[in-house]
């Protein structure tokens, strides 16, 4: 396949030869045309001045001598029966008749005579001119002629000049051309392997142009095309990053939820057996076997009602039922419900028990109850509760909480790996966090391994 350069000198070549032809045979011809209307007036002008220079026939044998040496053309002059009377060139008394001569035929019916063709007395291409005159009441015929060759000549030495310098403007603009065609040549090659970059996802970030207003557009088009390939890319990363990642805790997800379920179920399915296959069981036996089923269908209610309110949380459905609560006796009253699984942990609960503020009194128990709980977990000593009119700060001194894990712990289902947190369905503060965001709270947690974590509602 051909370069560009070479496509457009191919092309140039073609339309400067059509060109050529074409402009050469205009020239040739109009300048044939020209010279010859330019030789017939000449010729007709020096037979007018022939013409005033008759006084006798003996004496035009001397003009028509001058005539051929000085100005190179043949004078002829005959009479009205077709005599040659004089003649510059032959022998007269030789020569035929002269009456039936084309030209002289055509000016006797106009004001002169013309024609180009071959004369065998001379054996040369003429161009004749004739015209009739009177003298002395006699017809006479005034004839010059001029060869044919010369004009030729003329046309050929024009012909020359003209092709040379059809030859110099052709090739200028043929040199420009090529330089041009280079030019856009390579910037085509530079955009070429730009395009070749970005679909072997090299990803080149710019490319430039200044060869013309186009090109430079073009450019800048290939420019942002790149630039948006490449945030689409690093999008792609990322999301593609974050899908690994969820699909790398998609399994430990369903493995928590399968646990937390399977174990209640699995209670409540041993001891009904147990009941329905021993109709006989001790009555005590019997009753804490029916107090076993119930919490466990507690437990299994909380984990759906936990799993549905993360569900309204993420979507936004979930709306806050304002109201004025004491805070003092929520965090009480929410610490107390917890301490009945946790009957040898002390919480000190430190702040102005007549503080009030405006919550969703249901579900900011859920708040205080999982951070209070989450410290008795991962906690042995004194869990520690400060407020006041800003803040809230649930305070342990337990195993505390990574740095690359601090960052995760609130998203969705997030388990941290290694401890007994896997145990849970990793909601908690999932749900702590969204329903601080629905009363315009914040949530800050500080944590040190080995050291402990204080989590810290800012209102």
């Amino acid at each position: 396949m051909l370069k560009f350069h070479q496509i457009v000198f191919r092309k140039f070549l073609l339309i400067f030869s059509v060109l050529f032809f074409v402009v050469g045979s205009i020239v040739y011809y109009w300048t044939k045309e020209f010279y010859i209307t330019q030789s017939r007036d000449s010729l007709l002008h020096n037979i007018q001045i022939i013409s005033f220079d008759i006084h006798e026939i003996s004496h035009l044998d001397i003009v028509a001598k001058k005539i051929k040496e000085t100005l190179n053309l043949r004078l002829t002059i005959i009479s009205a029966d077709g005599e040659v009377l004089v003649e510059s060139h032959e022998d007269k008394t030789q020569m035929d008749n002269h009456k039936y001569r084309e030209e002289i035929m055509q000016s006797n019916q106009e004001d002169h005579g013309y024609k180009i063709r071959h004369s065998k007395t001379i054996n040369k291409d003429l161009l004749y001119i004739a015209k009739k005159y009177t003298f002395n009441g006699e017809v006479i015929y005034i004839r010059l002629a001029k060869e044919l060759q010369n004009i030729n000549e003329q046309i050929f030495a024009l012909g020359i000049k003209t092709i040379f310098v059809l030859l110099v403007f052709f090739g200028f603009i043929l040199s420009i051309t090529y330089k041009l065609s280079a030019q856009i040549e390579k910037e085509m090659q530079k955009i070429a392997i730009f395009l070749t970059t970005l679909t072997k996802k090299e990803k080149p970030s710019y490319i430039s142009s200044e060869l013309s207003l186009e090109f430079a557009n073009i450019t800048k088009l290939l420019t942002k095309v790149s630039q948006i390939l490449s945030k689409k890319d690093k999008r792609k990363s990322k999301y593609t990053a974050k899908l690994q990642e969820s699909n790398d805790q998609k399994d430990d997800i369903i493995s928590a939820i399968s646990h937390e379920f399977k174990n209640p179920i699995a209670v409540i399915n041993g001891y009904s057996q147990t009941l329905l296959d021993d109709e006989n069981l001790n009555p005590a036996i019997r009753q804490k076997f029916l107090s076993k089923i119930y919490n466990n269908g507690v437990r299994l209610s909380s984990l759906i009602d936990t799993l549905r309110l993360s569900i309204k949380l993420d979507s936004g459905q979930q709306k806050a039922n304002f109201t004025t609560v004491n805070v003092y006796e929520l965090i009480s009253d929410t610490v107390e419900i917890i301490q009945a699984n946790y009957r040898k942990r002390q919480t000190i609960i430190d702040g102005d028990k007549d503080l009030n503020i405006k919550v969703d009194q249901g579900l900011f128990s859920i708040v205080i109850s999982n951070l209070v709980e989450n410290a008795y977990k991962y906690s042995e000593d004194e869990v520690f509760i400060h407020f006041d009119a800003s803040s809230i700060s649930i305070v342990d001194t337990g195993i505390g909480i990574s740095k690359s894990n601090l960052e995760n712990i609130t998203h969705k289902f997030y388990r941290v790996q290694g401890n007994s947190w896997n145990n849970s369905l990793g909601l908690g503060l999932f749900l702590v966090k969204n329903i601080i965001n629905l009363h315009n709270f914040s949530l800050e947690i500080q944590s040190e391994e080995n050291k402990g974590s204080t989590f810290t509602i800012k209102m």
